[in-house]
C-alpha cells in the first residue's frame, strides 16, 4: 500500500498461522529463588541476534553469575551468516551459554525457562515467541515489526534495540529485578494475548472471512 501497488481496501493483515493453545498450554514458572534461565530458540545465525545474545550474557554474568543463558537450535554451516560450531563450543567453555542442540519438541525447554529471548534483526511472525507466550513465558525481543506484534513492552515482556547487546542486557536485568509474582503476571499476560489475538481458531476464521469476501467480489464481477 505504501508503494501504491494496491488500494487499502484490497489488503488485510492476518495474524500468521496462529497457535494451538491446547498443544501449547500454560506452564508454571520455575520456582522463586531458582537461578534465572533465559532461552533463545533459533538457528544459530548472526541475523537472529546470536552475537548480541552472547554479549548480553557476558554483561549480565558480571553482576549475576548465577544467570543461565541457553541456545536451542541448529548450527547452520550452509548459511553465510551462520555461527560455526567451534565458536559455539568456545562460548560454552567460557561458561557464557549452554548449547542444547536441536529438538523436535520445544515445550519442555520453554517450560524449564523463566524467559524466552529473540534478539532478531528482522521477523515476520516469530513462531518461537508465539509458542513461548502461549506457555505463559515472559518474552524479551528486539523492537522490530514482527516481534512488536507479539511483545507488548512492559506487559508480557520487554523490547530492546536491534543489534545492541547492551540494550538486550538491560532488558534482561530489568526482568531479573522483577518480583517473582510480577514475572508470573507478565507470563499470564502473554497467554491472554495469544488467546485473544493468535488462537488458531481466530486465524482460521479470519482467513475464511477474507477468502469468502474475495469470492463474493469475484462473483459480482462476473455478473
Amino acid at each position: 500500500m505504501q508503494r501504491r501497488l494496491i488500494a487499502s481496501e484490497q489488503a488485510r493483515l492476518l495474524p500468521g498461522s496462529g497457535i494451538n493453545l491446547q498443544r501449547f498450554t500454560a506452564a508454571e514458572l520455575p520456582a522463586a529463588g531458582s537461578a534465572p534461565v533465559f532461552l533463545m530458540i533459533a538457528r544459530l545465525l548472526r541475523d537472529k541476534g546470536v552475537l548480541e545474545y552472547v554479549e548480553a550474557a557476558r554483561r549480565v554474568k558480571t553482576q549475576h553469575p548465577q544467570a543461565r543463558f541457553q541456545l536451542l537450535g541448529a548450527v547452520d554451516a550452509d548459511n553465510r551468516t551462520a555461527i560455526d560450531r567451534v565458536t559455539v563450543e568456545r562460548w560454552v567453555a567460557e561458561g557464557l551459554v549452554e548449547y542444547l542442540g536441536t529438538t523436535g519438541d520445544v515445550r519442555p525447554f520453554i517450560a524449564a525457562a523463566h524467559c524466552v529471548v529473540l534478539p532478531s534483526y528482522r521477523e515476520g511472525a516469530p513462531r518461537t515467541l508465539i509458542e513461548a507466550a502461549a506457555m505463559a513465558r515472559p518474552l524479551i525481543a528486539t523492537d522490530v515489526p514482527g516481534c512488536r506484534a507479539v511483545v507488548d513492552d512492559g506487559v508480557n515482556g520487554y523490547l530492546c534495540a536491534v543489534r545492541d547487546g547492551a540494550s538486550l542486557a538491560d532488558a534482561v536485568m530489568r526482568f531479573m529485578a522483577l518480583p517473582h509474582a510480577a514475572q508470573v503476571e507478565m507470563g499470564q499476560a502473554g497467554r491472554l494475548k495469544m488467546r485473544h489475538e493468535f488462537d488458531e481458531s481466530l486465524v482460521v476464521e479470519a482467513y475464511q472471512s477474507v477468502i469468502s469476501a474475495a469470492y463474493d467480489r469475484a462473483q459480482k464481477l462476473q455478473l
